[in-house]
């Protein structure tokens, strides 16, 4: 199934994703980097998956968000009959609930009801028993109790009910996860879970104070950025899904379900421009507590309650999405170096201070030994921020982050009078500034390239302008942008880098789809620059990408017009939300900053 068929539903904990034919096929629990229960997406039915659906031959169907909620309604229509499908899951406390309720609209449809639990990614066949709590399905440390209007039965290894529903009828499912060493919790109604959940979602979509002409898909897309944010510790993570290929057939299969240290100004601006101050005040105090420590031992990504180890591993059972293998979960780019982070880290600090966000820890103390550590590594070769797994390069777009990363701390001195050596650290900046300038700009080519030395383009330069490196009428960022046009847009979109080239950089076989962000970054460019018209068809055509939900993945495959990528991804979601409020003219000038929340220089 494509991405562009699934719903997602979330709890603010974890998520699932829903398939248009009524099968939940992804599912961990009870946190979004937890093994997952339902692994189908991944592999076969075999591998676990919930499906509810139609017996009989379904004619048309058509899914859609309940309002500005997170409750996904697929309605069926056959021969017989129409029935709708209401799929949820409550925020609450302790456990994990996904709420099923199928409602009868019109006719009388036969129904029926397949759930295949399959904890450890699809591996474990669970120990499932009756019992008057309902039927538990048990294995080591976890188990799900299913409680079912309906009675079921088994069958090869799988639970199953068959009924008919008719018009006004309803008939509810929940399935609850629970820690399996503890009594399966007090059964919840289903139908006023249905009411709490499109309260608070409702409630919590009101509050965005965007008004501009883009208003329905900025507030999707805030959702989707609210229902990936772990709620105990503030973390967002990165996407809800771990091994969706960047290219069909391929091996960029990567696990997205961490904090990336990198998201995190981006985040901090959408949520803050939005009215959504306790979001960004939450994901401003996961990013300090994460980074707390040596300034050596930083990682460019963390765990969603801010673990370290992120072991890679390769689950060979499972034969990847549309055959796209090795499966991965953890992501061995946790324990590279990739500099440009610093810069985001300080830049974030620095959005926040400007957005009065208090900290619970000594933020500038900890924000004066990174730029101690920048100041002693910003001139060493990394890994930069495509993670690549070939050798270290001097990458343009690594030093310019660590430009931003001490200026913004020259700017924590000038504009809120912190303490700290501003003449010495003036001067590192210059430093750093000149050396991108006689280093990373090719003459003969008219840009900014790669890295040192190379003659080729990345599409991450086009983040100077937008992180105040350079204003975007310098003549030489006015170039690398038209460079990147003529040589990394393929059909309206953004490449990273060329694409048949990409081996000799990043040590990984050739091909992969659009990095959706850049295709953000260069809407952003084209707006500062002027050129209004074409920032907005290209801002349109990325909306005309997102799934009709209103999601996007990670990537779009040009060739085969469809998305590609982990999903959905929060930072295509956030680069959505940051163009879309630079180009709302309504919202006045006082509004108009950089995709990055501060103006350049």
């Amino acid at each position: 199934m494509k991405l562009e068929d699934y719903g997602f539903i979330g709890d603010t904990y974890t998520g699932a994703l829903v398939g248009i034919n009524g099968s939940i096929d992804w599912l961990c629990t009870p946190r979004f980097d937890s093994d997952a229960c339902f692994t189908a997406l991944l592999g076969t039915e075999k591998n676990g998956h919930w499906q509810i659906s139609p017996r009989e031959p379904v004619q048309h169907v058509r899914h859609a968000y309940r309002d500005d909620t997170l409750v996904l309604e697929t309605l069926f229509e056959t021969a017989n009959g129409t029935v709708r499908l209401i799929d949820l899951m409550p925020p609450r406390g302790k456990y994990r609930d996904v709420v099923r309720i199928v409602e009868g609209v019109k006719g009388l449809v036969e129904m029926e009801m397949k759930l295949v639990i399959r904890f450890d990614y699809g591996q474990t066949i669970p120990w499932v028993k009756q019992s008057e709590d309902g039927l538990i399905a048990i294995a080591g440390p976890n188990a799900l109790v299913l409680r079912s209007d309906v009675p079921t039965f088994g069958e090869d290894l799988s639970t199953m009910a068959r009924f008919s529903i008719g018009k006004g009828e309803r008939k509810s499912f929940v399935l609850t996860w629970h820690p399996s060493h503890e009594a399966p919790p007090k059964a919840i109604d289903a139908l006023h879970s249905l009411q709490e959940t499109e309260k608070y979602w409702s409630e919590w979509a009101a509050r965005c104070t965007y008004k501009g002409e883009y208003r329905q898909a900025v507030i999707r897309s805030l959702m989707t950025l609210k229902a990936l944010t772990y709620v105990p510790t503030g973390g967002i993570v990165a996407a809800l899904t771990t091994s969706l290929p960047e290219k069909l057939g391929g091996v960029r299969n990567w696990d997205y379900r961490f904090c990336w240290l990198r998201d995190a100004t981006f985040t901090l601006y959408s949520f803050m421009q939005a009215g959504y101050t306790e979001e960004a005040a939450a994901w401003s105090q996961w990013l300090l507590r994460a980074v707390a420590g040596d300034p050596a031992q930083l990682q460019i990504m963390y765990g969603a309650a801010g673990e370290r180890r992120l072991t890679e591993v390769q689950l060979a059972h499972l034969v990847g999405y549309e055959s796209s293998t090795p499966v991965r979960i953890g992501n061995a780019a946790s324990e590279q170096l990739q500099l440009d982070v610093y810069g985001e880290v300080m830049d974030a600090m620095y959005l926040a201070r400007q957005m009065k966000i208090e900290f619970e820890l000594d933020s500038w103390h900890l924000e004066r030994h990174l730029v101690d550590f920048v100041e002693r590594n910003w001139n060493k070769p990394d890994e930069g921020i495509w993670e690549i797994r070939g050798p270290r390069r001097d990458f343009t777009h690594s030093k310019v982050m660590a430009w931003v990363a001490v200026d913004r701390a020259v700017r924590g001195i000038e504009e809120f009078g912190l303490e700290g050596p501003l003449e010495h650290w003036r001067e590192l900046r210059d430093t750093i500034h000149r050396e991108v300038c006689e280093k990373g700009f090719h003459a003969e080519r008219k840009a900014f390239t790669q890295f040192y030395g190379s003659d080729k383009l990345d599409a991450a330069l086009l983040m100077m302008p937008l992180v105040g490196f350079l204003p975007p009428t310098d003549d030489r960022v006015r170039s690398t942008v038209e460079l990147i046009e003529k040589e990394l847009v393929v059909d309206g979109f953004v490449q990273r880098y060329h694409p048949d080239e990409s081996a000799s950089v990043d040590g990984l076989p050739p091909g992969e789809g659009s990095f959706l962000p850049c295709s953000f970054w260069l809407v952003d460019c084209l707006h500062l620059m002027g050129r209004e018209r074409e920032a907005r068809e290209m801002f349109q055509r990325l909306l005309d990408v997102r799934t009709s939900l209103g999601l996007i993945s990670e990537e779009y495959d040009t060739a085969r017009h469809r998305l590609i990528g982990n999903f959905p991804q929060a930072f295509t979601h956030v680069g959505l939300i940051n163009t879309a409020r630079n180009l709302s003219p309504k919202l006045g000038p006082a509004e108009h900053r950089s995709a990055l929340g501060h103006d350049g220089v």
